[in-house]
């Protein structure tokens, strides 16, 4: 059933009214292929402004839902303006809230994903060998011991992943009995991602469960700290569930002393989770010695979504001993008849239905390989460090902490301004507005300021040059005004 371009019907008289098969193909996929190429060639350099949707189809965006058909290339030409006028993480300056690259392949396996629609919450063939082996390669990569894992929907789905693994091994029954009126704990810095907060709430421990470890001068957690915490809850008959140590904070791009929070782990027998959605990447490159005790953990969260450039969601969870995610999801359903003794892939995950999100990075691997992963880190690394010492060197910006990955905490400080902070805040969203430059609003040390993060591999230097030009340019405006 479908329209030609002239809006003609298409449909045969025996084909059924309610099956919403597309007449012009062939036609379409042209449009689409001439549509992304313009979304691709649109990613290669800056924007100047941002671009604003024009009356009509904001009219459009308001009309009730259509009882008819329409016209399918009307509707992708809509689609498409929408898209260009929203923020895209793909594009060479969106430095803002750590996203993917938008990698060209991932736009191929994202579409052969769709096409089929594999589910992965029982056997689906050819599709768990592909999760299986790229699960391999990501472990491998980063360095971690795998023994079994899954590619969930993000970071927080993989962290709560983890906890809920956690949770069983240290009370187990409970996803049977309920806590019951034993009291638990998980413990992560003070700046660890809100998702492990939000997990915490999901596995029924309650927030107050969670204990925010202070951090050094380099917001890192302070493993004497971790054991303090440790040793007096086990002295009030506390359970620890888990640490949950950050390998690349959201804030700053700390990563916590993974070996000192290993040995205070081991030496109370407390699970360790890596949370290292941003960051974990940065232990393939010469960042490599800031992750080690990488390897003593029990289980690590990574987002292939960021720091490796693939469209969302893919994430992942990693655990070094097999089993534990069958301790805590594993069932028996009428409905999903197990082979034998062999568990359907749902019963290693929380969710049910569950597309092959792993394609993304298993073709990004296939065809561009680790070597020239571990270079696009480099670059983004690098990228961050020049930003450090221009910022350094200038007498109209003021740099919050020296980058220990490839994020960058920063403050414009004309001469005169009141109020330091609000001057940020405001020069952030102005930013925003403005459309060349995308960055975000942050705090550091209760100083209000302007963040980036260097993720993208097509940002360059000259680009990162004129993050500043841009910068300087708006808020001398605005401290005049």
């Amino acid at each position: 059933m479908g329209t030609q371009r002239d809006g003609t019907n298409t449909a045969p008289q025996h084909e059924r009214a309610d099956l919403p098969a597309l007449a012009d193909r062939e036609g379409i996929l042209g449009d689409l292929d001439r549509v992304i190429c313009e979304a691709w060639a649109s990613f290669d350099a800056p924007r100047t402004a941002e671009p604003q949707l024009d009356e009509m189809l904001i009219r459009r965006l308001e009309a009730p839902l259509p009882e008819e058909a329409g016209d399918t290339e009307a509707a992708l030409q809509d689609a498409a303006r929408i898209l260009d006028a929203s923020i895209s993480p793909s594009r060479p300056l969106y430095l803002g809230y750590i996203g993917s690259t938008g990698l060209e392949i991932g736009v191929l396996a994202s579409a052969l994903v769709a096409t089929y629609d594999a589910n992965l919450a029982v056997a689906a063939g050819g599709a768990d060998l592909v999760e299986e082996q790229t699960l391999r390669w990501l472990a491998g990569f980063v360095g971690f011991p795998y023994a079994e894992g899954a590619f969930t929907s993000g970071g927080m789905t993989s962290n709560l992943t983890a906890l809920l693994a956690a949770r069983e091994q240290a009370l187990p029954g409970c996803r049977v009995d309920g806590l019951g009126d034993r009291r638990a704990a998980v413990y992560c810095s003070a700046e660890a991602h809100h998702s492990v907060v939000r997990a915490v709430e999901v596995c029924g421990l309650g927030s107050s469960a969670v204990r925010l470890i202070s951090i050094d001068e380099a917001h890192r957690m302070r493993p004497e700290a971790l054991d303090e915490s440790l040793s007096s809850d086990i002295a009030a008959g506390v359970v620890p569930v888990a640490v949950v140590a950050t390998a690349g904070t959201a804030l700053t791009g700390a990563v916590d002393p993974l070996d000192a929070v290993a040995d205070v782990c081991a030496r109370h027998g407390v699970w360790l989770h890596i949370d290292g959605a941003y960051g974990l990447p940065g232990a393939a490159p010469t960042t490599a010695p800031l992750f080690a005790g990488l390897e003593r953990a029990d289980s690590a969260a990574i987002d292939a979504h960021k720091w490796l450039g693939v469209q969302k969601s893919c994430s992942a969870v990693l655990l070094r001993e097999r089993g534990r995610l069958q301790a805590a999801f594993g069932h028996e359903e009428r409905y999903m008849l197990h082979e034998g003794d062999l568990a359907n892939p749902v019963d290693r995950t929380l969710e049910y239905s569950r597309p092959l999100r792993s394609l993304r990075l298993w073709m990004a691997f296939r065809v561009h390989g680790a070597a020239r992963y571990r270079a696009w880190i480099e670059n983004t690394l690098t990228n961050a460090r020049l930003f450090a010492e221009s910022l350094r060197d200038s007498s109209e910006f003021e740099l919050l902490h020296d980058p220990m990955l490839s994020t960058v905490c920063f403050r414009h400080v004309p001469a005169g301004t009141g109020d330091v902070d609000a001057h940020n805040i405001k020069l952030a969203r102005e930013m925003q507005r403005d459309g060349r430059v995308f960055l975000a609003p942050a705090s550091v040390d209760g100083r209000a300021c302007l963040r980036v993060c260097f993720v993208n591999f097509r940002t360059t230097f000259d680009g990162i040059a004129h993050v500043l030009e841009v910068a300087g340019e708006l808020g001398r405006r605005m401290a005049r005004d």
